[in-house]
């Protein structure tokens, strides 16, 4: 694979979080700040590996099932996630966007959402975009009844088709990580990363380093 070209769009599914955790005996929502973490160390590498798109996928549209508890603590996350972070990503020029099914998140966590996005859409040299309440079944029901609604004739291709996704505009994924040792797709891009490089790593989420990074976009 040309370098540059999997320096153009990494995407990663941070898995782990939890077992990290429990495996430490603490509680899961020490694991998803731990993860939180994580993603201030990936995205910093990203910046220094000259990667134009970093995609995470956070919050699955199936993770609603886990613990209340759990599930609240996450909602949480971007407020937190803001707070520590909006800074150093406009210093860095990173652009943040959110996708999924963003309207149903608590109003607190959309609010968040948005003001993260509106402070940084000016931003270049990175775009961070973050799957929060996303599952890619639920986005190609979404485009193909917003297709219908349009009332636009004559489809032809996946680049047209994909103007009507919450991803739309994102570039196919190049590299697609996905850590803790599982090896699934877990319903994240299907038609994405539908050529992507598939990448592997036995460490949990909140392990993960930016040499974890290069070594993932330099692998053949």
């Amino acid at each position: 694979m040309d370098m540059n070209k999997a320096r153009n769009h990494v995407a990663i599914m941070m898995d782990g979080n939890g077992r990290w955790a429990t495996e430490k005996g603490k509680p899961r929502s020490a694991g998803h700040y731990a993860g939180m973490l994580a993603v201030r160390r990936t995205v910093e590498a990203a910046v220094q590996l000259g990667i134009s798109n970093l995609t995470l996928y956070a919050f699955s549209s199936e993770n609603w099932k886990r613990p209340k508890q759990e599930v609240d603590y996450i909602m949480q996350l971007p407020s937190i996630f803001y707070k520590t972070e909006i800074k150093a990503l406009n210093k860095a020029g990173v652009r943040v966007e959110f996708f999924g099914n963003l309207q149903v998140l608590p109003k607190k966590t959309l609010d968040v959402v948005e003001r993260t996005m509106q402070e940084t859409i000016y931003n270049e040299k990175l775009i961070l975009r973050i799957a929060l309440n996303y599952g890619s079944k639920d986005e190609i029901i979404y485009g193909i009844k917003e297709m219908m609604q349009s009332n636009r004739q004559g489809i032809q291709d996946y680049e047209e088709l994909q103007q009507f996704f919450w991803t739309k505009g994102m570039p196919d994924v190049d590299v697609l990580i996905r850590t803790s040792g599982e090896q699934r797709l877990s319903n994240f891009l299907l038609m994405q990363a539908a050529n992507a490089r598939l990448v592997f790593i036995k460490a949990y989420w909140p392990d993960f380093e930016g040499a974890m990074l290069s070594a993932a976009i330099e692998a053949h």
